[in-house]
């Protein structure tokens, strides 16, 4: 089974490198499951409903986000969408994007979402927030404990993805150790940069601590740089603004056994105009 997951879209430039590029790599890789982090789709800061439409018409079955989930008020209506009858089991799009799980309680949105590949194989995307240099968010290692609890009640699925959207390498690479042969991916989020440390830890889960953004490289982490150097020179604050020279799209190819849900291979993917 292989499971693509595209890193953070941003802005237009993401958008248009992920459209050039997803499909072709879909097909060549025979990708049974398609996973896109979005939330920096609209600007480089949040997700519309709009832009969320977009990705799944070009193949994503679930969305991930991040610290920028609420930056578009409107998608809190899109997520709430879903009748509360089938909040667990609808496979809607509103449903299927979600939001870092160790929020503080009773927030809009889900941070899992179970389903089933078309070869009717189960699955689980889990979306987590770190909290080193980062607010808002509960403990990540005590949450995921709970979280494979309640999969393996519900579902039982054994193919399970965790987009752990953190900034600090260490509490990413902890995620990875702690959850060694208890999911399939552990794939970081957040900090743009691509690292080239994708492996498959010794107990059969594929890692790598940020997958990059799939968005304008020649930008300080997707931003203008003659805004970002401005700031680091005056210290005055300014409007940021997405850049857009030099668009690629980061991504990682996961190959795994379905009934044991092991990974045997992680690939980077980075591909240009």
């Amino acid at each position: 089974m292989n499971i693509l997951f595209v890193g953070d879209v941003f802005g237009s430039a993401g958008r248009r490198i992920v459209r050039a590029h997803i499909g072709h790599v879909r097909k060549e890789n025979n990708v049974d499951l398609t996973v896109i982090n979005g939330e920096n789709a609209a600007g480089g800061f949040g997700i519309t409903p709009q832009l969320a439409e977009d990705l799944f018409d070009l193949g994503a079955d679930v969305i991930t986000t991040g610290n920028h989930v609420w930056d578009k008020r409107e998608l809190i209506d899109y997520m709430n969408s879903v009748p509360a009858v089938e909040e667990s089991t609808s496979q809607a799009r509103p449903r299927r994007i979600i939001r870092p799980a160790n929020m503080q309680p009773n927030l809009p949105g889900y941070g899992v979402f179970e389903g089933t590949t078309d070869s009717g194989v189960p699955y689980a995307v889990v979306n987590l927030m770190g909290r080193v240099f980062m607010n808002g968010t509960n403990d990540p290692f005590h949450a995921i404990n709970d979280i494979l609890t309640a999969i393996q009640a519900n579902s039982g699925a054994k193919v399970i993805l965790v987009d752990f959207h953190a900034e600090a390498t260490s509490e990413k690479v902890a995620m990875g150790w702690h959850l060694d042969g208890r999911v399939t991916a552990v794939l970081g989020t957040h900090t743009h940069i691509p690292t080239a440390d994708q492996r498959v830890l010794p107990n059969g889960t594929a890692y790598q601590t940020d997958v990059g953004m799939s968005g304008p490289y020649d930008s300080v982490i997707g931003v203008e740089k003659e805004l970002v150097l401005a700031r680091f020179l005056t210290g005055m604050s300014g409007k940021f603004e997405a850049a857009k020279g030099n668009p690629k799209m980061c991504a990682a190819l996961i190959t795994c056994d379905p009934t044991t849900g092991h990974a045997s291979e992680i690939q980077r993917i980075m591909l240009g105009e």
